[in-house]
């Protein structure tokens, strides 16, 4: 009886475990942030400044919403 209570609780948070057991792994969760430096055309920051502006996103939104799933 036990044991269908842990396959439902195991089925019903699945991405939690599965976020879990990524971290045990890598150290890292996939909802943290973290900075990194890249290179961009000043054509593309000034496209992402007038983006910022005009929906008042910081740019790392900007991006980041570029990629969702």
């Amino acid at each position: 009886m036990q044991l269908g209570k842990i396959k439902k609780i195991l089925k019903e948070n699945k991405e939690v475990f599965e976020a879990l057991e990524n971290y045990d792994k890598t150290k890292q969760l996939p909802f943290q942030r973290k900075r990194i430096d890249i290179t961009l055309s000043v054509k593309t920051i000034n496209k992402l400044k007038k983006i910022k502006k005009k929906t008042g996103k910081p740019i790392s939104q900007i991006i980041e919403s570029k990629f969702k799933d």
